[in-house]
């Protein structure tokens, strides 16, 4: 307060003969104890003035422009993450072409059921178109062909390719490969890759394998398989695969030995 706005002598005797007393104090006998009795009253009620406020500071601790403050920051914070972490907000760059994470960890799908139907995003033969099945080498090359070729993001997991390449295959095969885990599958999602078949290459199988009959043969097919992913590649597959004949309505894809 400035000196000129200070009480005169005049105002502070008023300010104290307005100032109510408690009857045991006014009733303290002699000039200069009821002075001191009057001082220590106003001392008490300053005390206990600044107790109650602290007390309601304590259960109400935010002012209102405590609470401005805050309104401010989450707004701030909520504009900064829809920018910098747009996954936070259920959105995701158009751009992505391959994550890790879009796939379920390996060996999640033993667990689950096959798709229903195949997926759009790979290559698989036209529905309207005849399915050649006249010949175990053309077969064997277009089971191979359309089982390696995968999109991990679009296909979700390995029996997308497997239903794909369904009309190359028995039965009994689908159902073994929707069944089992395919280490090429797990490693194809780890590298956040897309695979695309090349070439694939028939031949007869070695010695090691039984011989053909009118029924059965068994055919080494070597696949030259292009990888984008986190790092481009290629790779080349080799796997040995058996074609029947059993039932004479064509050659299928019955074992696949090397995955």
């Amino acid at each position: 307060m400035a000196k000129n706005d200070e009480p005169t002598p005049e105002e502070w005797r008023e300010i104290l003969a307005s100032y109510s007393y408690p009857e045991e104090v006014k009733r303290t006998k002699g000039r200069r104890a009821r002075r001191e009795a009057k001082r220590e009253h106003r001392d008490d009620v300053r005390r206990r003035t600044k107790e109650y406020v602290r007390e309601e500071r304590r259960r109400d601790p935010l002012r209102p422009a405590g609470a401005l403050i805050i309104v401010v920051v989450i707004l701030g914070l909520g504009v900064g993450a829809r920018f910098l972490w747009p996954g936070l907000l259920g959105e995701s760059h158009k751009g992505d072409r391959v994550t890790a994470t879009a796939s379920p960890m390996p060996g999640a799908q033993e667990n689950e059921e096959p798709a229903a139907t195949p997926s759009s995003s790979s290559p698989s033969p036209s529905a309207s178109a005849a399915v050649d099945l006249s010949k175990p080498n053309h077969v064997a090359e277009e089971a191979i062909r359309i089982y390696l070729t995968r999109n991990p993001p679009k296909d979700g997991d390995h029996t997308a390719s497997a239903l794909r390449a369904e009309p190359y295959m028995t039965a009994a095969l689908i159902e073994n490969l929707a069944g089992h885990t395919d280490p090429g599958w797990s490693k194809l999602v780890s590298r956040g890759g897309v695979a695309t078949v090349r070439t694939v290459k028939v031949e007869p199988a070695g010695t090691d394998l039984p011989v053909d009959t009118p029924v059965r043969v068994w055919r080494k097919t070597t696949a030259k398989v292009d990888v984008e992913g986190y790092e481009d590649y290629s790779e080349t597959t080799v796997l040995q695969v058996e074609v029947t004949n059993g039932d004479g309505d064509g050659w299928r894809v019955s074992r696949i030995l090397g995955l």
